[in-house]
């Protein structure tokens, strides 16, 4: 399976619904994937993001936490397929050990960690959208194109 190196761009709530969604960017290409995500995965990402230390540790926290003190890194973080309108994410661990995931919670996990989220080719295609070779006012506009979809405009 072909991967791409994926930048996560932020954390935006869709109107009306309030339904938030965490964009991701190809690096060095010009397809984004936004990717629908639980109220409290968003906010995890949105932490990670900004560097926010929270006074307990959260989940993701805790499971860094214990990958370290087993002396286990994570590798990287490939988003895998789509099916049926619900997205699937492999943690891959060091030695070889790959464990199933959410996206939200994998990429949660990749900011903490540093380690690489990798699109495959098959999932860009099926739910990636394409812009061309990103501007400021382009990338804006794509930002107010995710106030207007929904999460149903992308099941297949």
């Amino acid at each position: 399976m072909n991967f791409q190196a994926l930048d996560v761009i932020g954390v935006r709530v869709e109107m009306p619904s309030n339904q938030p969604i965490v964009l991701l960017k190809e690096i060095g290409g010009s397809r984004f994937l936004p990717i629908w995500v639980g109220a409290v995965e968003a906010t995890a990402i949105a932490f990670a993001q900004q560097g926010v230390t929270p006074p307990r540790p959260l989940t993701h926290d805790l499971m860094k936490e214990l990958l370290e003190g087993l002396g286990v890194a994570l590798d990287s973080v490939h988003l895998t397929e789509m099916r049926d309108g619900i997205f699937y994410a492999v943690l891959n661990l060091q030695g070889g050990v790959s464990v199933s995931a959410r996206p939200s919670d994998a990429i949660a996990l990749a900011l903490r960690t540093g380690s690489p989220i990798l699109g495959s080719e098959a999932l860009l295609e099926d739910a990636g959208i394409e812009l061309p070779e990103q501007a400021e006012d382009e990338v804006e506009r794509f930002k107010e194109f995710l106030d207007q979809i929904s999460p149903e405009d992308f099941a297949g």
